[in-house]
């Protein structure tokens, strides 16, 4: 709940909204993100930002959980399940985290918005602001900045983040996950048949 962001529509123009779900939308993903990242990139990091307690608020941290150990030369992943980048651990987990040179950094949250981008995935250039929506200021993290919104900016959005959909928020991650995944695959040349999530 504290790592929310509230999504503007006058924020930024470079940005691309997508169905939640939609069956095409890891592929869809998979191009965009494959369209920013730099050449040259040696290494992609993957930003799980939310809480594991509260359902509304834990896409971040459901990602970052399935994507754990998919590609250790090339991707990894802070925020997941077991270990998640919320509001409360946010400024001291981060300010320790290390970002090697010629590196790409997707920053992944739950987020608030207008009603017509309610149940979309959006993708966004630059930085995303955790905890905004709450009126927190929190360091901007990530080159890119990967936001499922989940609910409409309103004000009993706290009570609702506790009750939000699971299955919205599951299938949300999976289909960032993939689309992730696909990119990593496909910027690193990974084979074809090399697995796409960590799923047990």
């Amino acid at each position: 709940m504290d790592s929310q962001y509230c999504l503007k529509e006058n924020r930024a123009l470079c940005e691309k909204s997508i169905s939640y779900n939609d069956k095409l939308a890891p592929l869809f993903i998979r191009n965009i993100l494959y369209s920013l990242i730099p050449e040259g990139t040696e290494r992609i990091y993957v930003l799980g930002i939310g809480s594991n307690m509260i359902s509304g608020d834990s896409l971040g941290p459901l990602v970052g959980t399935l994507l754990s150990n998919l590609y250790p030369k090339h991707l990894t992943v802070f925020g997941n399940l077991q270990h998640p980048l919320d509001g409360v651990n946010f400024i001291q987990d981060f300010s320790q985290i290390s970002v090697l040179k010629n590196s790409f950094v997707i920053a992944i949250d739950s987020v608030l918005g207008p009603e017509d981008y309610v149940n979309t995935i959006v993708i966004r250039e630059g930085a995303l602001h955790p905890g905004e929506a709450l009126g927190k200021k929190l360091t901007p993290v990530g080159d890119c900045s990967m936001m499922g919104v989940v609910l409409k900016q309103d004000h009993d959005t706290a009570n609702s983040l506790l009750y939000t959909n699971l299955h919205l928020i599951y299938t949300m991650a999976m289909s960032i996950a993939k689309g992730i995944s696909l990119s990593v695959r496909q910027y690193f040349h990974y084979p074809a048949n090399h697995p796409i999530l960590n799923v047990r």
